[in-house]
């Protein structure tokens, strides 16, 4: 059976790469995992994340950079080449940048500009979506997808995140396939899901989002264990031409950050992957 590789974000075990990168580097490839993705450097330097990870058969696939970061200073992205970093993700963005909003014009301006500074880096640029891009455009077009038909492919790809496509009430799998030939990393995110909960963006560590009154549930969980058909998304990833999978858990209810990526590992391994 075809299968891609899997890499887990950093992000998802934030806190024991703080405290100790390269230890935790080591469980991640005793766990199975055949690449990482960065968020950030965890003090230390990008040579030294390079060494650690090559020693441990670990690609460093891409790297998660703040947006306003690299707009202030696109020479951030020097450190994610010296990484090893194949791609660079756009992974968020503020009200004042989003689709639907007057910053959204300049917005793609600036993802237009990082793009090309990835590219004559040797790298390329992806957007990693939340739910908040499923708005309606003037033309129709959902603001994710009008990014992409409005900046190219050599400067834009995809990096489409699971949960948040099924979060905004559309097919994970189906969103994948239609992206064929332009999704290189799928993130493969699972959660459980009950009422209009209004704390999502509060786990993701955005406390200005974070509502008063909660008025349902909402926890992320490891892949395999919450609401997603994950093997159809799977299924779509090769279809699509996807060369990772990246497994991402923002936050973990119930056990350690660590036992969740294992579990998730776990659970594709059960499936071939």
């Amino acid at each position: 059976m075809k299968t891609l590789p899997v890499a887990v974000q950093v992000y998802s075990v934030r806190d024991d790469a703080e405290r100790d990168f390269k230890g935790t580097i080591e469980k991640i490839s005793a766990m199975g995992y055949q690449g990482v993705e960065l968020a950030g450097l965890y003090n230390t330097a990008p040579e030294e994340i390079r060494k650690i990870c090559g020693e441990l058969n670990l690609k460093v696939v891409s790297a998660h950079v703040p947006f306003q970061d690299m707009i202030k200073d696109i020479h951030i992205l020097d450190a994610y080449q010296a990484a090893g970093c194949q791609y660079i993700a756009v992974p968020y963005l503020e009200e004042e940048n989003r689709p639907g909003t007057e910053g959204f014009a300049a917005t793609m301006e600036e993802i237009v500009r990082i793009g090309k500074a990835c590219n004559e880096r040797g790298m390329t640029l992806l957007y990693h979506n939340h739910d908040f891009e499923f708005v309606r455009m003037e033309n129709g077009e959902y603001g994710l997808d009008y990014l992409y038909s409005h900046i190219p492919a050599d400067i834009l790809q995809t990096e489409l995140d699971t949960c948040w496509i099924k979060v905004a009430g559309e097919d994970p799998a189906a969103y994948v396939r239609k992206y064929k030939g332009r999704a290189p990393i799928v993130h493969l995110k699972d959660f459980y899901k009950e009422g209009n909960p209004q704390n999502m963006y509060e786990l993701i560590g955005i406390e200005t989002e974070k509502a008063e009154v909660e008025t349902g549930v909402f926890e992320f969980r490891p892949v395999g264990h919450g609401l997603q058909d994950m093997p159809s998304i799977l299924e779509a990833s090769l279809e699509a031409g996807s060369e990772w999978v990246i497994v991402e858990q923002d936050s973990s209810v119930g056990r350690t950050p660590m036992e969740a990526i294992e579990m998730s590992r776990e659970y594709l391994k059960s499936l071939g992957w």
